[in-house]
C-alpha cells in the first residue's frame, strides 16, 4: 500500500497515514472486507515506527472506517454514505478553520482565500 508521507508536513505522520487510508476507502480503492497490511508490515514499508502506525490504525478504528479483529488483522468496514459525509464535513470544518486562522495571520483576505479554494477544487477535479 502506497501512502505518501511528508516529514516536513505540519500534520503528524500518524495523521498522514490515517488520512491516506481514509482517502483510499472513500475512493473505493479499499472495499468493505479488505484487509489492511499488518501494523508491522506497514511500519516497515513506510519506514516509520510501529507506534506511529498503531496510532493511525487506532484513529481509523475510532473513525469507524476499519475494525480490528483479534488475531486476524484490521479490515475495512462497510461504510454508510451519510456517516462518511458527516465525518468528511467534520474534518473539513477543522481544516478550513485552520486555513482561516493562517490566512488571518498572514493578512490574506476572504477574497484571496476563496480564490485559493476555488483553484484547489479545480486542480483536484
Amino acid at each position: 500500500m502506497h501512502i505518501p508521507i511528508d516529514p516536513a508536513s505540519a500534520d503528524p505522520i500518524y495523521e498522514q497515514i490515517r488520512s491516506g487510508i481514509a482517502e483510499a476507502i472513500a475512493r473505493g480503492d479499499l472495499a468493505a472486507g479488505d484487509a489492511l497490511p499488518s501494523i508491522r508490515a506497514l511500519a516497515r514499508d513506510l519506514r516509520v515506527s510501529v507506534i506511529t502506525t498503531t496510532r493511525a490504525y487506532n484513529e481509523l478504528v475510532a473513525d469507524g472506517l476499519v475494525a480490528s479483529v483479534q488475531g486476524k488483522g484490521v479490515f475495512v468496514r462497510e461504510q454508510d454514505p451519510a456517516s462518511v459525509r458527516a465525518r468528511a464535513l467534520d474534518r473539513l470544518a477543522g481544516q478550513l478553520a485552520e486555513a482561516a486562522r493562517t490566512a488571518r495571520r498572514g493578512g490574506i483576505g476572504p477574497d484571496a482565500l476563496h480564490e485559493l479554494l476555488s483553484r484547489a477544487i479545480e486542480e483536484d477535479s
